[in-house]
C-alpha cells in the first residue's frame, strides 16, 4: 500500500476566492518590500567586508568554546567554521573566523586581532595563526551587485524558457510567481534581521529553480487538458489540472522539507541561514504555484487557437490518463 498524503481524486475549487489569494500575496509582497526599505538586510560578512582569520591546532576544534571565547570582545558578526581536508593528518584541526568590519572601518584593526589571538590562545594553547585576510567594503560592494544581476538573470531566463516552451500568458505568471517567492524571502529576512550572505543569494537561486518546476508541471498538466477538454473553462481546466498534481506537489514539498528540517536542527548554524532560506521558499513556492502562478493565468486567459491539435496529436492527448 503506497503512502498518499492526500487522496488519489480531488476536486478543490482553488479559484473560489482567487481575488483574497491575489491580495494576500500583494500585502506581503508590499510588507516585505517596506520592510527592506526600512531596516533593510542584516548583512553578513562577505557584504559587509571584514577579516578571516586561519587557525591550526593538534586538539580537536571546539566551535562552541571559540565562540564563548570570543563573545565577551564583542566583535558583532562572527563566523566560525571547521575545515576538513582528507590530505589533513590527524594533528592538523584547522578552522576559519571571519569577523565582520567595525565601525565601518575597511578591516579589524591589528588590536583586535591580538584580543582574539590571546582569547583564543588561553582556551587551545597550541593554537596557531595561520593568515589573516581582510575583505574591504569595495569588494563587498561588487558582491552585492553581482549577487542582484545573478537572481535578476536567472529570473529573465524564466521568463525567456517558459515564453518560448507555453505562451506569453504562462510566462507572466511563472514569472510573477518567482518575483513573489524572492521578494518574500528578502522580506522575511529583513523582517526578522536574519544574518544575509552569499549562501542565501545561492538559496534563492535554488528557490527559483524549485518553485519553476512545481510551475511547470501544473503548467504541463493545463496544456494537455486544455487540448483535451476543448470546451470547458479556462477555470474548470486550471481546477482540474491542479487537482490531478495536487498529490505530486505536496508529496514533493513535504519530503523536501523533512530534509530541511533535519538539515535546519542537526546542522549547526554554518548552514542554519541558508536551510532556514530553503524552508521557507519551498512553503511560498509551493504555495505561489498554485495561487499565484495559476490565478495570473486565470485572470489573463488562453487563446484556445494554439492548443487545437491536428487528428494525430488529438488521438496522443485523448489516450493521456488524467
Amino acid at each position: 500500500m503506497r503512502l498518499r498524503l492526500v487522496p488519489k481524486e480531488t476536486s478543490f475549487d482553488f479559484f473560489s476566492r482567487w481575488k483574497l489569494w491575489l491580495g494576500i500575496s500583494a500585502l506581503l509582497v508590499v510588507v516585505g518590500f517596506a520592510s527592506f526599505l526600512i531596516q533593510g538586510l542584516n548583512f553578513g560578512i562577505d557584504f559587509r567586508g571584514g577579516t578571516t582569520i586561519r587557525t591550526e591546532s593538534a586538539q580537536p576544534i571546539d566551535v562552541g568554546a571559540y565562540r564563548d571565547a570570543i563573545s565577551p570582545l564583542d566583535l558583532g558578526d562572527v563566523t566560525i567554521t571547521e575545515i576538513f581536508d582528507p590530505t589533513f593528518g590527524p594533528d592538523e584541526n584547522v578552522a576559519m573566523i571571519r569577523i565582520q568590519a567595525q565601525e565601518d572601518a575597511e578591516s579589524v584593526t591589528a588590536e583586535l586581532i591580538g584580543s582574539v589571538e590571546n582569547a583564543l590562545t588561553e582556551v587551545v594553547p597550541d593554537i596557531q595563526f595561520v593568515s589573516v585576510e581582510s575583505v574591504g567594503p569595495k569588494v563587498s560592494g561588487e558582491l552585492i551587485q553581482t549577487a542582484v544581476i545573478a537572481v535578476m538573470l536567472a529570473i529573465g531566463a524564466v521568463l525567456v524558457y517558459i515564453w518560448l516552451r507555453f505562451e506569453w500568458q504562462f510566462a507572466l505568471g511563472a514569472v510573477a510567481a518567482l518575483v513573489h517567492d524572492v521578494i518574500l524571502t528578502i522580506g522575511i529576512f529583513s523582517e526578522l534581521q536574519i544574518r544575509f550572505d552569499l549562501a542565501i543569494i545561492a538559496a534563492l537561486l535554488t528557490i527559483v529553480g524549485y518553485s519553476l518546476n512545481d510551475t511547470v508541471v501544473v503548467f504541463d498538466r493545463v496544456r494537455e487538458n486544455l487540448r483535451k477538454y476543448k470546451k470547458k473553462d479556462l477555470k474548470e481546466v486550471l481546477n482540474l489540472s491542479i487537482n490531478e498534481t495536487l498529490s505530486r506537489t505536496v508529496m514533493t514539498s513535504v519530503t523536501t522539507l523533512l530534509a530541511l528540517i533535519s538539515l535546519y536542527v542537526l546542522g549547526g548554524d554554518v548552514i542554519r541561514g541558508f536551510v532556514f532560506a530553503m524552508i521557507w521558499g519551498v512553503i511560498v513556492g509551493t504555495y505561489s504555484s498554485v495561487f499565484v502562478a495559476s490565478t495570473i493565468l486565470l485572470w489573463l486567459g488562453v487563446k484556445r487557437d494554439w492548443s487545437k491539435p491536428s487528428n494525430t496529436s488529438g488521438n496522443q492527448f485523448a489516450n493521456v490518463d488524467a
